[in-house]
């Protein structure tokens, strides 16, 4: 068996806000068919966004959180702020954490590491 793409899917209330605010951050779609599913990727990353009217999406990512360095931390600070996406600034021995999250709760994040 061989892999030869892959992509996390996040299941989402709003299409046409996600798509947005995934480019916002730095993604570029890659596939979309309609409003049934879109494709975006970003260096190192897939990711499917799929419509759900399921009322049991809670607004919380569950066990998935999704992982970004930048080249310029601080104007990717910057830029959050400007899009009004709030995010908490966290520094730990592995480096420096922009946290937030996407309009459904999927949680988010900006890395500085220190490796």
């Amino acid at each position: 068996m061989k892999i030869i793409d892959s992509n996390v899917t996040i299941y989402v209330k709003d299409m046409d806000k996600s798509i947005s605010f995934y480019q916002s951050i730095g993604f570029e779609i890659k596939n979309q068919w309609g409003n049934q599913y879109a494709q975006l990727t970003a260096p190192g990353i897939a990711i499917g966004l799929h419509p759900s009217k399921e009322p049991n999406l809670k607004g919380d990512s569950g066990n998935v959180s999704i992982g970004m360095t930048t080249e310029n931390f601080e104007e990717t600070k910057a830029a959050l702020l400007k899009l009004n996406i709030k995010a908490t600034d966290r520094q730990e021995e592995g480096g420096q954490f922009l946290h937030f999250s996407d309009p459904d709760g999927t949680a988010l994040y900006f890395i500085k590491p220190k490796w």
